[in-house]
C-alpha cells in the first residue's frame, strides 16, 4: 500500500472529474468492477470484429476501430456526447477510403494519432502502415498528416501512444532490434521527433511484442507480447513501470482474470484512471447443461459478442495496478 501511495503522489493519481457528469461518461454504460466485461454490448461490441480504443479527456469523444474478418476493410468509428445525449456510431470524418485503425488522443486532447495506410501525397500509391495525425480545428477534426521519417520509415508503424511529454510509443519490427516486432519510443526533442529506438529487455523480449499503452507521464506501460513462456494462448497483456530511479522494470504478466487462450491486446487506461480497456478475442462459454440449439439461439451466438471476433473489454483499473505494484 506504502509503494502505491508513492506511485500516487509521483504522478499514478487515479483521475480527476472531467468535463461530463459520471453518469453520462463511457456512454452511459453501468460501471465494470475487478473482473472483465464486455464493453457497450450489443452496439460497440456487437459480434464483429471491434478492437481499440479512444476516449477524449473530456470523456466526450470515443473512437474505436471495426475491421473484417480477413483484414480486407478496417475503419475508425467515432461516437460523441451531442445536447445531453451519445449519438451512435458513425465512420470517423477523416477514415472511410484507406484502411485506418487505432486512434489515440493527445493529452489535451487536441490531436489525434492513428495508423494508416493512406499515401502521404493523396495522389500516391498506397503502400505500408504509417503514424498520422489530425487536429482539432474550430471544434472538428481537420485533414490528417503523415508524421515524418524519424517516425515513419519503409515498413510499418502501428498503435501509436503519445506521452505528455510529447515522446511517442509504438511498434516497429526494429533492425537490429530485440525481437521480431518491438516496442520503440521517439523522443520528442527541439520541437521534432527524434529516430526511435527499442526499449530495453525489461519490455522487450526475443519474441513479438506489439500495442502498448504508455502512462501519460511515462510511469508504466502496458503492452501484448507473443510468445513467451507464459503466454496463455494467442498473446497476453503485461506491464511494466519504472522505478524511482526512473528504470523500466522486468514486465509482470496479468494473470487468468485478464489474460485468455485467445489474444489479448489493445490495452488503454481510460483518462480520468479509472478503467483499463482491452480487446480479446475470447470466446464465450457455452454450458455442458445448456439446452439444444435452436436456429434462433444459434444465430445470436454466432452473430453476438463473444464469438471468437474481436471485443472491447473494460475492468477497474486501481485494483490491477494494486495487484501486480503493492509489493515492488
Amino acid at each position: 500500500m506504502l509503494f502505491l501511495l508513492m506511485l500516487m503522489t509521483n504522478g499514478w493519481s487515479f483521475g480527476q472529474s472531467g468535463h461530463l457528469p459520471d453518469k453520462d461518461r463511457y456512454l452511459g454504460q453501468p460501471r465494470p468492477g475487478e473482473l472483465p466485461r464486455l464493453f457497450d454490448a450489443g452496439r460497440v461490441s456487437d459480434g464483429m470484429s471491434n478492437r481499440d480504443m479512444a476516449i477524449s479527456p473530456a470523456g466526450d469523444e470515443l473512437f474505436y476501430t471495426i475491421q473484417g474478418i480477413r483484414g480486407q476493410v478496417s475503419a475508425i468509428l467515432t461516437m460523441h456526447f451531442v445536447s445531453g445525449a451519445w449519438s451512435g456510431p458513425e465512420m470517423a470524418p477523416f477514415a472511410g477510403k484507406y484502411s485506418d485503425l487505432e486512434a489515440a488522443f493527445s493529452s489535451d486532447g487536441q490531436t489525434l494519432y492513428f495508423v494508416s495506410n493512406r499515401p502521404a501525397d493523396p495522389n500516391g500509391a498506397v503502400k505500408d502502415y504509417d503514424i498520422f495525425t489530425v487536429k482539432k480545428e474550430k471544434g472538428r477534426w481537420g485533414t490528417p498528416v503523415r508524421l515524418d521519417t524519424a517516425v515513419n520509415s519503409a515498413k510499418d508503424e502501428f498503435y501509436p501512444s503519445p506521452a505528455r511529454s510529447g515522446n511517442l510509443y509504438f511498434t516497429r519490427e526494429m533492425e537490429n532490434g530485440k525481437g521480431k516486432e518491438d516496442i520503440v519510443v521517439s523522443e520528442w526533442k527541439n520541437g521534432r521527433y527524434q529516430p526511435p529506438y527499442s526499449l530495453p529487455a525489461a519490455i522487450n523480449s526475443d519474441q513479438y511484442e506489439f500495442n502498448a499503452f504508455v502512462d501519460p507521464d511515462e510511469k508504466y506501460l502496458l503492452f501484448t507480447s507473443f510468445g513467451r513462456k507464459d503466454d496463455l494462448g494467442g498473446g497476453d497483456l503485461y506491464l511494466s513501470y519504472k522505478n524511482k530511479e526512473g528504470e523500466w522494470m522486468p514486465a509482470v504478466h496479468l494473470d487468468s482474470t485478464i489474460n485468455s487462450k485467445a489474444i489479448d491486446f489493445c490495452p488503454f487506461v481510460s483518462p480520468d484512471g479509472k478503467y483499463f480497456f482491452f480487446t480479446s478475442s475470447r470466446i464465450k462459454d457455452r454450458s455442458p447443461s445448456a439446452p439444444p440449439l435452436d436456429l434462433k439461439t444459434l444465430k445470436q451466438l454466432l452473430e453476438g459478442p463473444g464469438n471468437g471476433m474481436n471485443d472491447l473489454y473494460w475492468t477497474l483499473w486501481e485494483p490491477l495496478l494494486k495487484k501486480y505494484t503493492h509489493d515492488r
